[in-house]
């Protein structure tokens, strides 16, 4: 029997614990979720080598992105025992799978982008016509 938290219990909580697909979903298409993947995509980074490849990333959040991958089964995190310290990233098998479905959904993007546009300009216009109107 479940046990109501409270007002801050909804849908999305509750789904969250019945689907936990979706934190996976969430992870693979965050903001720097997509371009870690696309990138890793090509071939094994170092991390400053990875962060420059995708850019405008701090290190704390490439940091979070990666060990949530990590965590996620999708990128593998190699160090060395060397001096100075070296770690290379790599995706997994799973990693691999998931990043090509993301570069597929980044391509289409850029593919129908002028589609996108377009539809907003007309929206926009529509908007502003209602409003103008009332």
């Amino acid at each position: 029997m479940a046990v109501s938290t409270g007002a801050a219990e909804n849908k999305y909580t509750v789904g969250e614990a019945m689907c936990p697909y979706r934190l996976v979903l969430e992870h693979v298409t965050s903001r720097w979720g997509v371009l870690v993947l696309i990138e890793l995509l090509e071939r094994p980074f170092r991390f400053s080598e990875l962060r420059r490849a995708i850019g405008r990333v701090s290190e704390k959040m490439l940091t979070q992105t990666l060990q949530t991958l990590e965590r996620d089964g999708l990128v593998h995190r190699d160090a060395k025992p060397v001096i100075p310290p070296r770690v290379d990233y790599s995706l997994t098998d799973l990693g691999r799978e998931a990043a090509v479905q993301v570069k597929a959904l980044a391509s289409w993007t850029a593919e129908r982008m002028d589609d996108v546009e377009r539809a907003r300009r007309t929206y926009d216009e529509a908007r502003e016509a209602s409003s103008r109107a009332s």
